[in-house]
């Protein structure tokens, strides 16, 4: 394989991970696409609008995708906010899925928010909160409040419900650090029978290997979060570990790489395919280019839309009718139950 000089910083070039992906010796994800008519690839319709707030964020973790971290100056601009805005006022976005890094650190993330709620007072606004942010400063510490008041769905990361495990992931002094903040969401009523403010977990494999089953996860995600700590949460997301990034970085220095593809290869779901999370969603960069999915975001592969891939020059009709563009990481999404952003597909 190729020198991995370009892995040897943390930010590796995206141009020199798709040529990592292309070196793989398994099948093309298109051909396994065109075994079960599929391809090419083609949205079903733009329902979800996920938008990547900044790279910027307070942890480091091993497997994060977007290489976020606090030293990265990557951060979406009022600017390209109204370009937003201007989309969800025009079409019918069911919903707003905000990321980053951590996408509370953006300094106009309440704003952002506070409008996407005017335009729209009965779109699903999710958050993917990494839950240390709550603690991280005092002006993050009312964030539960702020979810509360604008009826924001919150989505969190927590590998494990041991500090062990989530720790080598996610950093050390993250489990504690997260395990206050949930209980803070629980506070507020996040989480609790009853209560319409959704507060949902994210798992994901700790080595190169596929989650386990959602439905059993959750049963005991919950129960050890209960018994121990008195934490409720409405659902658990099972999320496969996509061979990109930093995650990819681990792969190819642990020689687990060809294996694990190989792995994702013969996990193959045919239902999974048809599910995946591109055909109704647009990824929004930071700089407000358009992606099929955060993914491809990542590698820098902009929507087949020639006269749409920036938020300012959004088409409607462009953007249904393209075709998604795919390559081998893509395999991560259609093995076994399926992966996506809202766990499992099939």
């Amino acid at each position: 394989m190729k020198s991995l000089k370009a892995l040897e910083n943390p930010i590796a070039e995206p141009a020199f991970e798709l040529e990592i992906l292309e070196q793989s010796k398994i099948d093309s994800f298109e051909s396994k696409l065109d075994q079960i008519g599929l391809f090419p690839l083609k949205p079903t319709q733009i329902e979800i609008l996920q938008i990547n707030m900044g790279k910027m964020c307070n942890q480091v973790c091993k497997h994060c995708h977007v290489d976020a971290g606090p030293d990265r100056k990557e951060i979406m601009t009022p600017e390209t906010m109204a370009d937003c805005l201007e989309v969800i006022r025009n079409h019918e976005i069911s919903t707003v899925d905000l990321t980053g890094g951590a996408p509370e650190m953006n300094p106009d993330f309440r704003w952002f928010v506070e409008e996407i709620r005017k335009i729209n007072s009965t779109c699903t606004i999710i958050v993917r909160c990494n839950l240390t942010i709550i603690l991280a400063n005092p002006k993050y510490h009312d964030l539960p409040e702020f979810y509360k008041k604008h009826r924001i769905e919150v989505v969190s990361s927590l590998p494990y419900f041991s500090a062990m495990k989530t720790d080598s992931q996610r950093g050390n002094g993250v489990f504690d650090k997260s395990i206050k903040a949930l209980q803070m969401l629980n506070a507020v009523g996040y989480g609790i029978p009853g209560s319409d403010l959704v507060l949902n977990l994210v798992y994901n494999p700790s080595g190169a290997f596929l989650p386990p089953a959602q439905e059993a996860l959750q049963a005991e995600f919950k129960k050890k979060l209960r018994d121990k700590f008195d934490i409720q949460f409405n659902s658990l997301f099972a999320i496969t570990n996509i061979p990109i990034s930093r995650f990819l970085e681990y792969l190819v220095r642990s020689e687990n790489y060809e294996d694990y593809m190989e792995k994702l290869l013969q996990s193959f779901n045919p239902i999974a395919a048809e599910n995946v999370m591109c055909r109704n969603t647009i990824s929004v960069g930071w700089d407000g280019f358009l992606y099929d999915c955060d993914f491809n975001q990542m590698l820098d592969l902009k929507v087949d839309a020639p006269d749409s891939q920036h938020i300012a020059d959004w088409n409607m009709s462009s953007l249904t009718s393209r075709s998604i563009i795919v390559n081998k990481h893509c395999f991560g999404c259609t093995a076994g139950a399926g992966s996506s952003c809202g766990g499992t597909t099939a």
